[in-house]
């Protein structure tokens, strides 16, 4: 779309567009800054793929840079430099405006003549102002980017001012700042499949949408914006999953919004991704729970154990806070669903939460924590409300008093519920939350602790004051030094736990077979002789699966560990009950649960 002279937006061909060739072909690099490693930038791949199969000038070159928020600004720069880009193009969010922002500025020092051009969430909202605080940056692509993209691309030679009035982009013109608004909607079917060369992925997450915007309306949400939602078509999206299977990949991360928000459309997917699946792939989707039906369950039902994961919004369970940020959903039915998932034992499922939501305070969030928390969902993500541009939660922050940082992430701060104290108490408690609970490394400890206190967030709450207090967030410990820090923490609340010390080995031991044995572990010299026999003799009841042809004793007991135990442990975790006695427990790690990566275990009396 390009504007005309009247003000109008007239549909024309790219070839239309593009100027007289130059003889020196132009070189674009896409940068994408990440968060971590394992991430890619799925934005900087869909502009290149989409430009290139529409580049007229077939000598230009469009390539792509990729770095993380752990490399030096210098690094970036230079790197940047020797690429000899005739443009450079940075994709923005919060987690890299800084980086952006600092890297644009020295690169104008050093390479006069490279236009800079940047897209991306954190800039399209406020491209005019961006453009005003940030005048190394010669031009901001707001919203959709792929078409714009491909027509600057075939328009571009060299000079600023002849650029086309384009709609989706803001640019400086002569010192002066023209802004002509977001780019119109794409259609989903003309965006490329990114994913042609597989190899340039290894070890990272693949990213990958089937549709764009949202049905809903939370206030803290961008996709809140455009409530129109666009979808690949089904044949399209099957073929593409058919090349993620054919490649065998570890993991694809749907960034669709609300993946179920179609109930048929997801039903189909998941029913092609189960009737497919090549025993490998893992697929993640965000989800509304409560938008799940029984024929989704059923089909749930049928599925590999690690084949699907599902993340859950909740943000909050307390009702004014619901209705204040526009969230529609059945909290009832939604844990409903969320338990019946649980009760399959095959689909790992991470619920989320947000602190600093509009009416909610300390108290209140300590009982959205605990609603939760009693549907044991696999990860509890505790996340802190950020204040971005263009949400409705930015407009109503004052009516609010929501105090935010005045750089990204725009983390809140305080609230009127909220003071900053508390935010500072809920840091901890998020930091316990991942180190304890989100590992999966103390599960049935958790399990056997957190009873012994008024709820699951006054545990976490006095275990932070504890680890705070000694000041241990202040220093990195190892697997065994978290356990170690456990306990003193629970030796300080004089409480009595009989059962800790072997539920403790047991979570040790449930992921791998760790070097270092603890000082609270039992000697095992005593049992060395008896084990022995029981890997020569034993076969049949710890492995069952391993022919007896090829069985070997020697090998089964380098790859497994054995431990005692003063109870049953298997029937502890099963129902609770304590069957007092002496049982040995081996561990299997060449056998392994996909959903938590835990250890085969094979329990029995001494």
């Amino acid at each position: 779309m390009v504007l005309t002279e009247d003000g109008r937006f007239d549909n024309i061909n790219v070839i239309d567009l593009k100027l007289e060739t130059g003889e020196i072909p132009l070189r674009y690099l896409l940068c994408g800054i990440n968060a971590k490693y394992i991430h890619s930038n799925l934005a900087i791949f869909s502009l290149q793929a989409y430009a290139k199969e529409r580049l007229v000038r077939k000598e230009d070159e469009i390539i792509i840079k990729e770095y993380t928020i752990n490399h030096y600004v210098d690094n970036i720069l230079q790197d940047l430099y020797e690429a000899q880009a005739d443009v450079i193009i940075f994709s923005c969010y919060i987690w890299n405006i800084s980086y952006v922002r600092e890297l644009s500025a020295e690169l104008k020092k050093i390479c006069p003549s490279c236009a800079i051009w940047v897209g991306g969430p954190e800039v399209s909202y406020d491209a005019r102002q961006f453009l005003n605080e940030n005048p190394a940056v010669d031009l901001v692509m707001q919203g959709e980017g792929e078409e714009v993209f491909s027509i600057l691309t075939n328009t571009f030679e060299g000079n600023m001012d002849q650029i086309p009035k384009l709609q989706g982009i803001a640019l400086r013109r002569k010192e002066e700042i023209e802004d002509y608004g977001f780019a119109p909607l794409m259609d989903m079917d003309a965006l490329p499949f990114v994913y042609e060369d597989f190899h340039l992925f290894e070890h990272k997450i693949l990213y990958y949408e089937t549709s764009r915007g949202c049905p809903f309306c939370c206030s803290y949400c961008l996709s809140s914006i455009d409530k129109s939602v666009r979808f690949r078509s089904m044949e399209k999206v099957k073929h593409e999953l058919d090349l993620f299977l054919a490649a065998k990949v570890p993991q694809v991360k749907f960034v669709d919004r609300t993946f179920n928000c179609n109930r048929k459309r997801s039903y189909d997917l998941w029913k092609y991704i189960n009737d497919h699946d090549n025993g490998i792939t893992n697929f993640h989707f965000e989800i509304s729970s409560d938008l799940l039906d029984e024929e989704s369950l059923s089909l749930f039902a049928q599925m590999r154990p690690g084949l699907i994961q599902l993340e859950i919004g909740v943000q909050s369970t307390n009702p004014p806070t619901i209705d204040a940020i526009r969230r529609h959903m059945d909290l009832p039915l939604l844990f409903q669903r969320v338990d019946q998932v649980h009760a399959l034992g095959n689909i790992h499922q991470h619920l989320d939460l947000i602190a600093g939501l509009p009416y909610e305070d300390y108290d209140q969030f300590a009982k959205s924590f605990d609603d939760l928390y009693a549907h044991v969902p696999d990860q509890l993500q505790l996340g802190f409300l950020k204040v971005l541009k263009g949400t409705q939660m930015m407009l109503e922050s004052q009516e609010h008093i929501i105090q935010y940082r005045n750089q990204p992430p725009y983390e809140v701060l305080s609230t009127k519920w909220l003071p900053y104290d508390k935010v500072i108490a809920l840091k901890g408690v998020e930091e316990l939350v991942e180190l304890y609970y989100n590992s999966g490394q103390y599960i049935n400890t958790l399990r056997y602790v957190i009873p012994f206190f008024a709820s699951p967030f006054a545990f976490y709450e006095e275990f932070s004051s504890f680890y705070r207090g000694k000041e241990y967030h202040k220093v990195n410990h190892n697997r065994l030094g978290k356990y170690e820090i456990l306990r003193e923490f629970l030796q300080e609340c004089h409480l009595e736990l009989p059962l800790l010390d072997d539920l403790m080995l047991y979570d040790l031991y449930l992921r791998e077979n760790v070097k270092g044995r603890p000082k609270w572990a039992p000697e095992l010299s005593d049992f060395k002789k008896e084990w022995k026999e029981i890997y020569r003799e034993g076969r049949e009841m710890i492995f069952p699966d391993i022919p007896e042809e090829i069985y070997d004793s020697k090998k089964a007991q380098n790859q497994t560990h054995m431990e005692y135990f003063r109870f049953d442990i298997h029937a502890w975790i099963q129902n609770g009950a304590v069957n007092e006695g002496d049982y040995f427990c081996l561990f299997d790690y060449q056998m392994r649960n996909p959903l938590n990566q835990e250890a085969r275990t094979v329990c029995f009396p001494r």
